[in-house]
């Protein structure tokens, strides 16, 4: 069957030689292309995490300071309210003021009419009574 002669030392020689060299020129060329591959998506990954981690941050950083921005505001807005409702009040109340003085001085002008009309309605009323005796008593006896 088979025959072990000079040509099985050659064949197996031949074959180790082949493998050193595949091994030299084609498995460590790979070998090393596939371990830079694997230990650049490591550090990729890691710093893929880490800008992750970081963005995180910033964005934890950036909602706290929108909030504390819509904390100012709405007290901001609070405080031109209230400044808003004192002003409207203090104006309201000086209308009202302005009101009642001119109501006050409305009363006391048509007071001044009325005891006017009521002193000219006297002396029409001693005019006309006079008149009226003149002419029932004569103009002697009046």
């Amino acid at each position: 069957m088979f025959d072990f002669d000079a040509t099985l030392p050659l064949m197996a020689l031949q074959f180790l030689l082949l493998a050193a060299l595949l091994n030299v020129i084609f498995y460590k060329p790979i070998t090393k292309v596939l371990d830079d591959r694997s230990n650049y998506i490591r550090t990729s990954k890691v710093d893929a995490q880490e800008r992750l981690a970081q963005a995180q941050r910033v964005t934890k950083d950036y909602e706290q300071q929108l909030a504390d921005a819509r904390k100012q505001s709405q007290a901001v807005i609070a405080a031109a309210q209230a400044e808003a409702q004192k002003i409207t009040a203090q104006k309201i109340a000086e209308a009202q003021q302005e009101a009642q003085a001119q109501r006050e001085q409305a009363a006391q002008e048509i007071e001044r009419q009325k005891q006017a009309a009521y002193s000219s309605l006297e002396q029409q009323v001693d005019a006309l009574s006079r008149q009226i005796l003149e002419k029932l008593l004569g103009a002697n006896l009046a």
